[in-house]
């Protein structure tokens, strides 16, 4: 019911980017006056997929195909079994320049310097007590086949469960870094690809943003030493398409750093804000539809 609904009217066009390993990256077109790009889309499990497989095939994350498909086991999925791919978002909220990062949501924007287009990327976040940090900075370097020198931190954790990390880790498939990486201007911290199957759309890193070898090489030469990257946590989202009102709400990331207000009162500060933009909808239908977290767009009036 929910597909035919997101389907009418808030069709965007899509290029698709086509990689050996994943079907292709998402870059839509920006509409003066919409909020909303791309659309939702049904896919069939293949046997032997799981949802790391499936979300490579179609560039979303694990977490968002488990969040739009309550009830199916993310890791043997039923071949066959029909499932929502949620391949339309709301766009974050704030400037759109350069690149947003929303945490909440496992997803990286990036707004392309002639305002016309946006790609957007699933990514690896920093896990429990390894959280990445919200904040404003800029890209102030691009390295393709990085070194990597481990920081004392991940150097600390390697040597408490007696493992061996050497000084440096050079260009190759046993870098972590992957191919391409990106060095922010906040202290420590890199977009940057990786060696490791199944750690995109979850949190995974020791804080960096981690993602896909294809998307990292994508975005790598779309941007610019200075672009702007910005890191939020946005769980709840509002947005206008057609003039139409739309929620869109992901499971905050549990932790103090990113929860210093309770669920309920970011939900209520995210619905006053809409309003306060001149949204208007039904703040108790915004409330059902944010409370449910499915990860995708649903109508609000």
């Amino acid at each position: 019911m929910h597909i035919c609904k997101y389907k009418i009217g808030l069709i965007i066009s899509i290029i698709y980017c086509s990689v050996q390993s994943a079907a292709y990256a998402l870059t839509f077109a920006l509409q003066p006056g919409s909020d909303i790009v791309g659309r939702v889309q049904t896919a069939t499990v293949i046997s032997g997929e799981d949802f790391h497989q499936i979300g490579r095939r179609f560039d979303v994350g694990y977490f968002e195909l488990i969040e739009a498909n309550p009830g199916v086991n993310p890791d043997n999925p039923r071949a066959g079994t029909a499932l929502i791919i949620p391949t339309q978002f709301i766009l974050p909220g704030g400037a759109r320049r350069g690149i947003v990062i929303n945490l909440a949501e496992l997803r990286l924007y990036y707004f392309h310097k002639d305002g016309s287009m946006v790609s957007t990327y699933p990514i690896g976040v920093g896990r429990k007590d390894w959280e990445t940090p919200l904040g404003s900075g800029k890209i102030i370097e691009k390295m393709k086949d990085p070194h990597w020198y481990p920081p004392d931190s991940i150097r600390a954790w390697y040597d408490e469960h007696d493992m061996y990390l050497p000084q440096v880790v050079y260009p190759g498939p046993k870098n972590p870094l992957g191919k391409y990486a990106l060095r922010l201007s906040i202290p420590g911290y890199l977009i940057h690809g990786t060696n490791m199957d199944g750690g995109i759309g979850i949190r995974s890193s020791s804080g960096c943003i981690r993602m896909h070898p294809e998307d990292i090489e994508s975005l790598f030469y779309k941007v610019s030493i200075s672009d702007q990257v910005r890191i939020v946590h946005q769980p709840y989202k509002i947005g206008r398409h057609n003039n139409r009102v739309y929620a869109e709400s992901h499971e905050p990331l549990s932790g103090d750093y990113y929860n210093a207000q309770s669920n309920e009162e970011v939900l209520e500060q995210a619905i006053e804000q809409a309003s306060l933009h001149g949204a208007k909808f039904d703040s108790n239908i915004a409330k059902e539809a944010l409370e449910r977290s499915n990860g995708y767009p649903t109508l609000i009036e």
